[in-house]
């Protein structure tokens, strides 16, 4: 029996992790990528103290830490928790743990296109992580839907292996994006915007050869990104009845409780506005925290 079971390796559940170490709580984490969504970050830039630093970097210096605390960590996934009298039982497929408390830090997953022969083409010429799949498109031509920092940093990676990037945007400018990305993707002679238009159409036979857009025009590429935002990893605790928001995020108050018991959200799974690495960090130690007293009463 542990005292906290955290699900996600991400910011928020590495966290959650440390602090629950360091109030002497029999700690076990269950993920399957450590770093999460942050891992996939070409860079970081907004996250004190570095003022820059590489999502992979980042995401292994996380992972060292909650090693070097001796928490115990299962690289998994949870296939559903069950709630017990006092406790909680969460099935990872191959194993069983109890535990009297939970905290859900699984963050967000990738939105797709929604389009036809998507899921064809995965692989294939339709990737949805830059960080990843960049180095693959060296003197390639390779194209990003999206306007926000996801989309922009993914282009200007691109752009350091591929001889041609474009970005297909559904809006007259980048409204969501940081000046900063905006202004290096303007200036960046690899990189062509084109705005008002979606992607209507994946082309090619066993691998992706071009897209067809809004506007009629048929662009070939050799690789397609997207980077279109993220919807939240609510798929593990839904059994729980966690009460969420319109857009499906958990909901969360002061003290990072949910609405049942013992259970605790963390991190870009929950209802906060800001997405950030920061705000998730801060989220995991207040869970922790509050774990604590809670078992210390």
């Amino acid at each position: 029996m542990y005292d906290v079971a955290i699900i996600g390796l991400g910011p928020a559940g590495a966290t959650a992790a440390i602090y629950s170490a360091r109030y002497n709580l029999k700690t076990i984490v269950v993920g399957q990528v450590p770093g999460g969504t942050a891992a996939e970050a070409h860079k970081i830039c907004n996250y004190p103290p570095f003022a820059e630093i590489k999502g992979f970097e980042l995401a292994q210096r996380l992972l060292q830490h909650v090693q070097a605390m001796n928490v115990e960590v299962v690289f998994g996934k949870v296939e559903n928790i069950e709630k017990k009298k006092d406790f909680f039982e969460l099935n990872t497929g191959d194993k069983k743990i109890q535990a009297k408390k939970i905290v859900i830090a699984t963050g967000t997953k990738r939105k797709q296109l929604g389009i036809s022969r998507e899921n064809e083409f995965r692989g294939k010429g339709i990737s949805y992580c830059a960080t990843c799949d960049g180095m693959f498109y060296k003197n390639k031509v390779a194209g990003v839907v999206g306007g926000g920092n996801a989309a922009l940093t993914a282009a200007l990676l691109l752009s350091e292996f591929a001889e041609k990037v474009y970005i297909f945007y559904r809006k007259d400018k980048f409204y969501k994006a940081e000046p900063a990305w905006t202004e290096q993707v303007l200036k960046n002679k690899k990189i062509s915007p084109i705005f008002d238009v979606e992607i209507k159409e994946l082309i090619g036979k066993t691998e992706l050869e071009a897209v067809k857009l809004s506007n009629k025009k048929e662009i070939k590429l050799d690789g397609l990104f997207v980077e279109i935002g993220s919807d939240p990893n609510i798929a593990a605790v839904e059994s729980l009845g966690v009460k969420k928001d319109e857009r499906g995020y958990i909901i969360i108050d002061e003290n990072c409780k949910t609405n049942i018991k013992g259970v605790y959200a963390a991190g870009d799974i929950t209802n906060h506005k800001l997405k950030q690495i920061v705000v998730a960090e801060a989220d995991g130690a207040v869970a922790a925290t509050n774990i604590y007293h809670e078992l210390m009463q």
